[in-house]
């Protein structure tokens, strides 16, 4: 599956001289939209054989609705391990994932905190049995080699831009990019630990660093799901230019933070731009809910 690719008229990059582009990767499937569709591709062979996955998320998390609609599409079980204490009813994420057949279970976020741990990984097979293990967002090598894929199909491209939550995007998108083209990853996370995250998965998947990328520490408006004045003035701003609500805890902020970074001429005049639009925004030509 490919995504289309369309053009943007804004005056903000063609005042610098650039091209800008949007690779409207939300439509890459219906119910597996973006990177949703690139982690899981290769995940899903695994998970049919063990016949159960059991994956990690928030109360919100677009992962665990992803996982669940792909056990019901592909044919295996869903178990979603959430993050702190039940609530009912349930939210729309969550009733979504469980109205796809996911079991639902909760851990405390001081056990949450270590949930990559032995001990905490060993307790889970003895509750749920034998089950695939695939990481919360979905990052691990499987799915850095389905995002290469996307890299792949962005020829022509100086600049490939893409939100970052987890990491697995960015090391796959870069490692796929051609000779001369660069990525960029904008963090939604507050710390500066991404690019070391993208470096550790680059290494699972491929041996070792690929591509020429670097992360964007300084656009998270706050941190993960935070909004500020500022970013909801720009994704309103955005709408009214070019029909489309982009989601602001991801592709809210790589936006702002593209169109700040080529203000201050850090792309060369004439460079082709391209973002990844890696989850499906708001708007006329796309469904509500941000990415992950």
């Amino acid at each position: 599956m490919t995504s289309p690719v369309l053009e943007l008229d804004d005056d903000r990059a063609a005042r610098r001289g650039l091209r800008l582009f949007l690779k409207r990767d939300d439509l890459v499937h219906p119910e597996l939209p973006g990177n949703k569709w690139r982690k899981l591709k290769h995940n899903i062979g695994p998970a049919r054989v063990h016949g159960t996955l059991l994956t990690f998320g928030g109360a919100y998390s677009n992962h665990l609705r992803a996982a669940a609609a792909a056990g019901r599409i592909y044919g295996f079980a869903t178990i979603g391990v959430v993050r702190g204490e039940e609530h009912l009813p349930l939210n729309d994420s969550l009733a979504y994932a469980a109205g796809m057949g996911m079991r639902l279970t909760y851990m405390d976020r001081g056990t949450y905190r270590r949930k990559h741990e032995p001990d905490v990984i060993a307790a889970l097979r003895r509750e749920w049995g034998g089950f695939y293990l695939l990481p919360e967002g979905g990052s691990n090598a499987l799915a850095v080699r389905g995002c290469a894929e996307l890299g792949a199909e962005v020829p022509g491209f100086d600049v490939v831009c893409c939100p970052c939550g987890t990491g697995g995007t960015l090391a796959g998108l870069a490692a796929g990019l051609a000779p001369g083209q660069r990525a960029v990853g904008f963090s939604v996370l507050r710390g500066g630990f991404m690019e070391g995250e993208v470096e550790r998965l680059q290494h699972e998947a491929f041996g070792g660093r690929r591509g020429t990328w670097h992360v964007e520490d300084g656009f998270h408006f706050g941190g993960y799901a935070r909004r500020t004045p500022e970013l909801d003035a720009f994704i309103g701003d955005f709408a009214e230019r070019h029909g489309i609500v982009l989601d602001r805890i991801y592709t809210a902020k790589m936006m702002a933070g593209l169109f700040a970074l080529a203000g201050r001429g850090a792309f060369p005049e004439g460079a082709r731009i391209l973002a990844v639009l890696t989850g499906r925004p708001d708007g006329p030509s796309g469904g509500a809910g941000p990415s992950g």
